[in-house]
């Protein structure tokens, strides 16, 4: 059966047109027609079986006419698929190559997931390992418990940043400089929330410089609760993170800062000595 969503389009969506150009003008080697191209492909969402022409273009804030053109590119190279039956377009294979590559690469299915479905297995929460896309973050691995799910997540969920455990633990994991960078674009987007966005923000930054990790009791969904902890590379090239979380009604903030926390903060200083790193010699 068809889904449908009513996603709205990202708060930036329409300012990416100015935005590009702007930065097409500053930096000779940004070239716009690429950008705009990923920028249809994010626009599908975990639960979109079929965007047209006119959603990308109301989502992304690109012009039709410039839609238009991009998803007949992109459907001929086959990271799109049209389907004349609903006069759409589907991802198409051409899309899931670089994630699976990138999942290959860093170690995440055959190091990380493991370790996380026995946490999860442990605890009975789920558990996932998340990147950062523009004011969320993106599931890229999730363990469920034994029995009924705890959690309807699955890779490509979405959580906000700066409401989650999950996104504050990756801002408390970031250099300083570019924390900066990421706090000053939150304030753009949230306005005259900021202030009161802002204040936990802060707090669960120094939350984390004193116990490891971050929590969230029933904040960015009032049925949720959960711990996180940044998952930081050796050669600060990537930070990812990771959370361990369920239902709030069964995990209260004693729960969480004294048994899940420590045990996130545990999981994720291991991920951090094991993704991404060389194969050994005579090994692969």
């Amino acid at each position: 059966m068809k889904r449908t969503t009513s996603i709205p389009p990202p708060a930036d969506a329409a300012l990416l047109s100015g935005a590009a150009a702007s930065t097409d003008g500053e930096d000779r080697n940004f070239v716009t027609a690429l950008a705009r191209g990923v920028e249809l492909l994010r626009a599908f969402g975990p639960d979109d079986d079929y965007l047209g022409n006119a959603e990308l273009s109301r989502r992304t804030g690109i012009p039709r006419p410039t839609v238009s053109r991009l998803t007949y590119t992109l459907a001929t190279l086959g990271y799109l698929v049209y389907v004349e039956t609903q006069e759409k377009y589907r991802m198409g294979q051409g899309a899931l190559l670089p994630g699976q590559r990138y999942l290959s690469g860093a170690g995440i299915r055959q190091v990380a997931q493991p370790l996380m479905q026995s946490l999860a297995f442990a605890t009975g929460c789920t558990v996932a390992l998340a990147a950062p896309d523009r004011q969320d973050m993106l599931y890229l691995e999730v363990c469920q418990p034994r029995g009924a799910l705890v959690m309807r997540l699955t890779p490509g969920s979405r959580l906000p940043m700066a409401t989650s455990a999950m996104g504050r633990a990756w801002l408390a994991g970031l250099p300083a400089q570019r924390r900066a960078a990421v706090l000053a674009e939150m304030e753009r987007q949230h306005g005259s929330r900021w202030p009161g966005v802002r204040s936990k923000v802060e707090r669960a930054l120094r939350e984390h410089a004193r116990r490891g990790f971050c929590v969230a009791h029933a904040e960015w969904d009032r049925a949720v609760s959960g711990a996180a902890a940044p998952v930081c590379l050796p050669d600060g090239s990537e930070v990812l993170a990771v959370n361990v979380g369920g239902a709030s009604t069964r995990l209260s903030p004693e729960i969480l800062e004294g048994n899940l926390g420590p045990r996130i903060r545990e999981l994720a200083a291991t991920l951090a000595t094991r993704l991404w790193q060389p194969a050994q010699p005579g090994r692969g």
